[in-house]
């Protein structure tokens, strides 16, 4: 006997479960077994009494739906709004799969003799560290020896066109925060989900929307992965802003705008900046884990390495990945530590 039938029972419900369900519902084993012996199995003890959850429910009362109609349900829902999802989301998104494809041709079709000196003068300009050159230069050319450097000039190509879009948007919404309680008390729980969220979640509804041949796909997953630090660390660095700079700043008659570009913004930018490089770290590792979803770079070779048993690949793989997560969040410190120093002389 199910352990709520007799609820059900009391309740008065007997007929309306009988007639809401097909009454040919799932017997368990031991249901089967007494019934083959013709005898009777008593209820579940206290011990092991179920939780009333929907399967057990419907057990006892099968007008009641089990929990797979509720997922089908999400399914079927989904599905049924995903033509109208898609005839509004892809032209917005359609740029991020035109920046994507274009910056990953430049990366790797332009000749390396091009693109390494190009990165070691992007690493002098923002750290003035010749060590720091040197480190860029090496780790590239061990990456290039060892026959990774198309793979790792791919992951790159998607880390600086996802960090540049999550700073772009992330800051506005930052400062947003920062100018209103109420905006704030709205965006912190979607922060909060999308921190909170297995990175393998974001893939799913994404699979259904877009083909995986789209880069899109992989853009927004990790946009969305990684665009939350950038957002708390804007907010927290303007707000944390000493308030007596704020009443100065008033006292010399500056607009709000003045206050924001003028005062706020340049005392809030190391935080912005911490914001930046945790964003360039959570967008490295989503990179791998997109290599699901077809996106190319040494997650690739990680992946592969996975599903082929191939232990060499994956560990060399891992290992360029590592290289360049040391990379990224060294030039990115540096330059952290460049803007303290100049506003500390300044």
């Amino acid at each position: 006997m199910a352990a709520y039938e007799q609820l059900f029972d009391a309740l008065g419900l007997k007929d309306w479960c009988t007639a809401g369900g097909s009454g040919n519902g799932m017997m368990s084993m031991a249901d089967l077994i007494a019934k083959a012996q013709g005898t009777s199995t008593h209820g579940p003890s206290l011990w092991n009494w179920p939780f009333p959850s929907l399967d057990a429910l419907n057990k006892a009362c099968p007008a009641i739906p089990p929990s797979q109609d509720l997922t089908q349900g999400l399914e079927t829902g989904f599905l049924a709004i995903r033509d109208g999802l898609r005839f509004v989301i892809d032209p917005l998104t359609q740029p991020l799969s035109w920046m994507l494809r274009d910056m990953l041709w430049l990366m790797t079709q332009t000749p390396w003799w091009i693109v390494i000196p190009a990165l070691l003068l992007i690493t002098w300009l923002v750290t003035r560290s010749w060590r720091l050159v040197a480190f860029v230069g090496l780790s590239i050319g061990l990456l290039a020896f060892i026959n990774h450097y198309e793979a790792a000039m791919q992951t790159l190509a998607i880390i600086f066109v996802c960090a540049f879009i999550c700073v772009l948007f992330g800051v506005p919404i930052g400062i947003a925060m920062s100018r209103s309680d109420r905006f704030q008390k709205f965006v912190i729980p979607v922060l909060d989900m999308l921190q909170t969220l297995p990175p393998f979640v974001y893939l799913i509804p994404l699979i259904f929307l877009f083909s995986v041949t789209e880069p899109k796909l992989y853009g927004i997953a990790i946009i969305l992965y990684a665009i939350v630090p950038v957002v708390r660390l804007t907010d927290l660095g303007i707000r944390l802003v000493d308030q007596d700079v704020i009443e100065a700043a008033d006292a010399f008659g500056m607009t709000a705008r003045q206050k924001l570009f003028g005062v706020q913004i340049p005392l809030a930018l190391p935080n912005i900046m911490a914001g930046v490089n945790q964003t360039i770290m959570m967008s490295l590792a989503m990179v791998v884990i997109a290599s699901l979803v077809s996106a190319p770079g040494l997650g690739v070779l990680v992946l592969r390495g996975i599903r082929s048993l191939e232990l060499g690949v994956g560990l060399v793989a891992g290992f360029g990945i590592v290289i360049l997560a040391i990379l990224l969040d060294r030039v990115t410190k540096a330059s952290l530590a460049r803007i303290d120093t100049s506003r500390s002389n300044g």
